[in-house]
Formats: C-alpha cells, structure tokens, sequence
C-alpha cells in the first residue's frame, strides 16, 4: 500500500536457486485483470507463489487442481482467493445473468461459474450489487476450496489455510474476507 517495493527473489542467483526445485509459500487464485498481478500487488519473487487466473475467479476442474497442485505436491500452506474492486469479468457476468442476455462465445461459461455469486449477491442486496457479487465470488470459492475433498484434511489438520481476500484498486489494500488462520 505505502509503494515501499523490496522487489525481493527476482535477482539472477534467485533464479539458479529455484531452477531445480520449487517450494512456493501461496498459491493464489485471482483475476485476469491487467490491474491486479498477484506477484506485484504482494511484491514477491521467483518461486514465491502458484498463481492462477481466471475471469471472476471462475474455477472449474482444471483451475481446481491447478489450486490443489501446491498444497498437495508439495506441502503449500497457503491459498489466497482474491478478488477486486470493479472486477470487468464480474460486471459482464453481472448484466448477463439479470438482463437473461448470454455474453458471447467462451464468455458465457464464465457467467455460467458465477451465477451462484450472482444470487447471493441479489439476495444480500447492497448499494453496489457488482461489489456484492464480487465479494460473494471470493467468499464462496474459498468455501469450495476449503471443503473440497481433497484439501479439506489438510485444512482440517492446519496444514493449510485457505483465504478469500478482496483487493481495492483505489488503495491498494487488501482485506481478508473469510479463513484467516487463527
């Protein structure tokens, strides 16, 4: 947030130190949005973090296990879902399902994947029904993440953490919305 960058694990002796192995502390599921790269907004290096990215945080079988490759190859104990302030994919997403108007091509899948943030969204309410969706996306895939078969024994045992978090473009801030570990 203060703009004091440390730039840290990018130099080229960082580079032969992760070239054989990899032990990144996150893996961080984000959007696609140009605004909103994980490796910078959290001023990390080479091998620091998994990152995936989808429209809206979107996730589907393939970003699932993409998700589950750290915690479950190689004992990371961290995932970040997060989100952000004026998402696109979510606003897309948003107009489609309540005006009933599909988005074009592959775009609709995403819409598809966040019709459950869209509902809950429209039953919470708010003054700004996209952040709500926002919010809710980021909330409900950390839920899914933290009960998926696969990784609910490693939360449940404290091997794992997984957190829903929301980034604000206007301050730089990010907030953590559910399962910050005790």
């Amino acid at each position: 947030m203060s703009g004091d960058l440390r730039h840290p694990d990018r130099d080229p002796d960082r580079r032969q130190f992760v070239a054989e192995k990899q032990e990144p502390f996150g893996a961080i599921l984000s959007c696609i949005d140009s605004r909103v790269p994980p490796e910078l907004l959290f001023d990390t290096g080479l091998g620091d973090l998994y990152v995936m990215r989808t429209g809206g945080e979107a996730i589907g079988p393939v970003v699932t296990g993409s998700v589950e490759y750290g915690p479950m190859t190689s004992g990371t104990p961290l995932i970040v879902v997060l989100g952000h302030q004026r998402c696109g994919a979510i606003e897309a997403a948003y107009n489609s399902i309540r005006d009933g108007k599909p988005l074009p091509g592959n775009l609709e899948a995403i819409a598809k994947a966040l019709r459950p943030a869209y509902e809950q969204a429209v039953r919470v309410g708010g003054a700004d029904p996209v952040d709500s969706m926002a919010r809710a996306q980021v909330t409900l895939t950390a839920a899914d993440l933290r009960s998926n078969q696969d990784l609910a024994p490693l939360v449940k045992k404290g091997a794992l953490a997984v957190v829903g978090a929301y980034y604000s473009l206007d301050t730089g801030k990010v907030e953590v919305l559910a399962g910050a570990p005790a």
